[in-house]
C-alpha cells in the first residue's frame, strides 16, 4: 500500500432516530434513547480494525488530512483516534513527520514476553487461591466454547477469547495494581498477537496453552501454573518470531515508497 493511496474505510457517521408519536407524553419517561457513538470512537474502531486486519500494512504513514478526507470527517476526531492508537501501541509518532503503523520489533517481543511471564505467573498463582468452583466452571465453559469454535474452523473471535482469558486471570488475582500492569502490557502486545492468530496453528496452540493453565489452576498446582504460563508465552513468542521478517519487509517497502515520493 503506497502512503499516498486513499485508505478505504466504511464509516457510518450520524444517523437519525425515530420515536413513535403518542398523545400521552407521560410515557416518555419510560423511553430510552441511545445516543449514537462519538465520531472519534467510530474513527478509532475503523482504523484499529484496518490495522489489526492488515488492510493498512505495518510501516504505512497515516496522514491526518488524508485520513479525514477519505473517511469524510474533520481532522479533530482523526487526530484524537490516532492519539488513542498510539497509547495502545498500534501506531508510532515522529515530530514533524506524523504517525506510522507500528512494525514488530523482535527486541520488544522478547522483553514483553519475559515481563508477561513474571507478571502473569504471579497473577495466576494468586488467582489459584481465590478462584471459586463457580469461577472455574465459568472459565471452563468459556474454554469449551473456544475449543468448539476452533474445531469448526471459526477463528474470528479467538483474539477476543485470548484477551478475555488473560484478563480474567489477572482480575482473579485480587490485585488492582497487578491487573493494571498485566492489562497495559497485554494491550501493548495486541498488534503482535492479532497478527499471529491469523494462523490457525497459532490459535490452536494458544488454546492448548489456555487449557493447560486452566487444568493447573483447577488442581491448585502453583508450580504447574508457572510452567504452563511460561510455556504458553514462549509458544506465542515463537509464532511472533515467524512474522518478524515478513513485517520488516513490508515496512521497508512502505518506507521506500515514501522516500520515492
Amino acid at each position: 500500500m503506497r502512503s499516498g493511496a486513499r485508505v478505504a474505510l466504511v464509516l457510518p457517521i450520524g444517523g437519525g432516530q425515530t420515536m413513535a408519536h403518542r398523545g400521552d407524553t407521560s410515557i416518555l419517561g419510560d423511553l430510552v434513547i441511545e445516543r449514537p457513538p462519538a465520531i472519534r470512537k467510530r474513527v478509532y474502531d475503523s482504523l484499529r480494525a484496518a490495522i489489526l486486519e492488515k488492510r493498512i500494512p505495518p510501516g504505512t504513514r497515516l496522514a491526518e488530512a488524508a485520513l479525514a478526507k477519505a473517511i469524510g470527517v474533520s481532522r479533530t476526531p482523526v487526530r484524537e483516534a490516532l492519539h488513542l492508537l498510539e497509547r495502545e501501541g498500534l501506531v508510532t509518532s515522529t515530530p514533524r513527520v506524523g504517525y506510522r503503523v507500528r512494525t514488530i520489533e523482535w527486541a520488544e517481543v522478547e522483553q514483553a514476553c519475559e515481563i508477561r511471564v513474571v507478571n502473569e505467573t504471579l497473577a495466576a498463582r494468586w488467582a489459584s487461591d481465590r478462584l471459586t468452583a463457580g469461577d472455574l466452571a465459568r472459565l471452563e465453559a468459556d474454554m469449551a466454547r473456544c475449543e468448539a469454535d476452533l474445531a469448526n474452523g471459526r477463528l474470528d473471535g479467538f483474539a477476543e477469547h485470548d484477551a478475555a482469558f488473560h484478563e480474567a486471570l489477572a482480575h482473579a488475582s485480587g490485585s488492582d495494581r497487578l491487573f493494571e500492569i498485566c492489562q497495559t502490557l497485554r494491550r501493548h502486545m495486541v498488534l503482535f498477537r492479532a497478527h499471529s492468530f491469523q494462523d490457525p496453528a497459532a490459535a490452536h496452540l494458544a488454546a492448548r496453552g489456555h487449557r493447560r493453565i486452566l487444568e493447573r489452576l483447577a488442581a491448585r498446582d502453583k508450580e504447574g501454573i508457572a510452567e504452563a504460563v511460561r510455556t504458553h508465552l514462549e509458544d506465542a513468542r515463537g509464532f511472533i518470531a515467524g512474522r518478524i521478517a515478513e513485517e520488516s519487509e513490508i515496512a521497508d517497502h512502505a518506507h521506500r515508497a515514501d522516500v520515492e515520493e
